[in-house]
């Protein structure tokens, strides 16, 4: 897969620092992605409330590592929480005053959805209905979610594009992520509610998740076995660097979307709404042939 760095120019109104106001809400904040992020939230002087369950998809040894870091913050706040559990997400948001929410948990993982599809469904899709809730009621001023580069699908245009179609999703993780785009896109167009969803292509770095190719190759090198490769190498990925993806999204939820006043609704640009919505690929434009990677490692 490729990607187009697509993060938005600096708001001129923006601090390069985050300001300690309100809390952010990190959800997954255990996660490879969420932990990254309130570490360099936290690093800035602002305060984090981070939301985890904490599950056994990986090794949850790895998750507790990173929160212990996270917890040495005194502006750090960690909630164990399932973003299913209605009720719970309700007092979640009912305690906090979030004027920032950045939504990263998530199942993961395309080959599990073929072994435990309920998990994605459960997860991806009432786990967002209930924060796009939370987001509503306590009228939070920007929702910044994690889709992904997988909503492309079939797609064969390349460089993937913002602007192109993505309704041939070829898994059904793919499938909750573009479902989570539209059910954002319904929350901003509904209830006012800025909503900006990124597109996340391959992202590695330390900490990162043990079922990524980086970790799995590694392990495999290391203790001196095989590497599984298909295609003979052949695919070709966007890696993107986690301080990168970090970087991104620093800017970003200090930018909250407003309505494109040019969006005609005979010719819709996926991109961008007559809402306060926005979708932004997050690569570097730069694939890399698969068997390239592993000469590299």
């Amino acid at each position: 897969m490729t990607g187009v760095s697509r993060c938005p120019g600096r708001n001129p109104g923006a601090t390069s620092k985050m300001k300690n106001q309100e809390p952010v809400l990190v959800t997954g904040a255990a996660g490879f992605i969420g932990f990254h992020f309130s570490l360099k939230l936290l690093k800035e002087g602002a305060s984090v409330v981070g939301v985890d369950v904490i599950n056994d998809y990986y090794d949850p040894a790895l998750k507790k590592s990173r929160l212990e870091l996270l917890e040495g913050f005194s502006e750090f706040k960690f909630i164990r929480l399932d973003l299913q559990d209605v009720q719970a997400t309700r007092s979640l948001f009912a305690n906090h005053g979030f004027d920032s929410v950045v939504h990263l948990a998530a199942q993961a993982g395309v080959r599990y959805s073929l072994v435990n599809p309920h998990a994605y469904t459960e997860s991806n899709i009432t786990g967002f209905l209930n924060v796009l809730e939370g987001c509503r009621v306590t009228h939070a001023k920007h929702l910044v979610f994690a889709s992904s580069s997988s909503v492309y699908g079939a797609n064969e245009r390349m460089p993937f594009s913002i602007h192109d179609n993505v309704d041939h999703p070829v898994s059904l993780y793919a499938a909750t992520k573009k479902a989570n785009e539209l059910m954002a896109h319904t929350y901003a167009h509904l209830y006012n509610l800025p909503c900006t969803g990124l597109r996340f292509f391959t992202v590695y770095g330390p900490w990162g998740r043990p079922d990524m190719a980086l970790f799995l190759f590694t392990r495999a090198m290391l203790a001196g076995e095989p590497i599984d490769v298909f295609n003979h190498g052949q695919m070709g990925r966007d890696f993107t660097y986690i301080d990168d993806i970090t970087e991104a999204m620093r800017k970003i939820i200090q930018r909250p979307p407003q309505p494109n006043p040019a969006w005609d609704g005979r010719s819709p640009d996926p991109a961008s709404s007559f809402s306060p919505h926005r979708i932004y690929n997050i690569g570097n434009n730069e694939p890399v042939r698969l068997i390239e990677f592993i000469t590299i490692l």
